[in-house]
């Protein structure tokens, strides 16, 4: 009488595991006793071939939901899993196609590659990010062949079946324990051959062509912000999927107003008068709006006012940033003589009081330079 091992004790995981837990089992197990690594040893092949059989079980949720309720039996007179040719070769296959990728596989056709991603780099200004806009693009690009349709076939004909890989695509090669697939030499992984091809794309099923497209930035973009195209890439060989286009923007340099994020920054020069008594300035901002921006009586150069809700749009979010202000004091070069005559009256009423910073800066210094 055979003893039937229970297939999450032979992998040492409890019965909840998840795929990634069991494959990792799977993977540890089947390294230390593959036969090439032990010799050949019939009790290394015997652990190897369980092993096998309990990682094939369990990584099918059927045949795993099929084993919780019935156990061996589930595949036993005919059932789950029987009539495997290579038990547990699909299984360890897995293992090798993560990690070598070309290596072991599913069998079915091969899926021919998709078209090329394509890169367009489009300028905007930062009026445009505020605001969003619609424009239209004009690029070169391949596209399916309108006489064949996209087939590579002249009108009229048809593809194959290639004769070598039977359309899968793949041929096998035996290598020592291993069974290793890679694409087939004769119709390069398409599964197809064309004996009559399209004059028109040589048999690509892909020509060259201009095409427009309007592309839609919306508001509050950044530099740097991409936006996919699906489907509007490079065609496919043969009728494959088409690949994206993806559209990097970038924004101008603003004579005013210098961004981070959604805050705008911007420099506003004062008089000194407005500065030592206050007032009020406005500054057009980006959504057309004039801004108020009160100065304080006694703001200093490099002070930075804040406004809120005038900076940029939040990308694809509702509200707005904050537009700042930095405060730049300006000292006038032009002075009338009744101007010159007014500030030297107010520099002989002067007490030090006026300016505390400067004041006090020179009292330090002469304290430090002993008088």
């Amino acid at each position: 009488m055979t003893t039937e091992v229970d297939y999450y004790e032979l992998l040492g995981i409890e019965r909840t595991a998840d795929d990634t837990t069991i494959k990792s089992a799977f993977r540890k197990l089947a390294i230390k006793y593959h036969p090439d690594k032990n010799g050949g040893g019939k009790e290394h092949e015997a652990k190897f071939k369980a092993i096998n059989e309990a990682y094939d079980c369990l990584k099918d949720p059927q045949k795993r939901a099929a084993y919780d309720r019935f156990g061996h039996a589930a595949f036993q007179n005919g059932g789950g899993g029987g009539g495997r040719q290579h038990p547990g070769f699909d299984a360890f296959s897995d293992i090798f196609e993560s990690m070598f990728g070309e290596f072991a596989g599913g069998g079915g056709r091969q899926r021919q590659a998709r078209g090329a991603d394509l890169r367009y780099d489009m300028e905007i200004s930062l009026e445009d990010a505020f605001h969003g806009k619609e424009t239209d693009i004009t690029i070169d690009v391949s596209g399916p062949c309108e006489p064949c349709g996209g087939t590579g076939a002249s009108p009229g004909t048809m593809a194959k079946t290639c004769g070598t890989c039977r359309g899968h695509g793949k041929v096998r090669a035996q290598q020592g324990f291993f069974m290793v697939e890679r694409p087939c030499p004769t119709c390069h992984g398409a599964g197809q051959t064309i004996s009559d091809p399209c004059k028109s794309c040589r048999g690509e099923g892909r020509v060259d062509k201009t095409v427009t497209l309007a592309v839609n930035v919306p508001p509050g973009v950044d530099d740097g912000t991409r936006i996919r195209l699906s489907g509007q890439g490079e065609a496919g060989a043969r009728g494959a999927p088409p690949g994206d286009l993806y559209i990097f923007l970038h924004v101008k340099p603003h004579a005013i107003f210098e961004r981070e994020g959604t805050t705008l920054y911007a420099r506003a020069p004062i008089s000194f008068t407005t500065a030592a008594l206050g007032g009020e300035i406005e500054i057009p901002g980006l959504d057309g709006e004039l801004h108020t921006i009160r100065v304080a009586a006694g703001t200093q150069s490099g002070r930075e006012v804040r406004q809120r809700g005038a900076g940029m749009p939040v990308l694809q979010g509702r509200g707005q940033g904050d537009l700042v202000v930095r405060i730049e004091v300006e000292i006038p070069t032009k002075l009338s003589a009744r101007q010159k005559e007014l500030l030297e009256e107010f520099r002989g009423l002067e007490t030090g009081d006026e300016c505390p910073v400067s004041h006090g800066f020179f009292d330090k210094l002469k304290k430090a330079v002993g008088g």
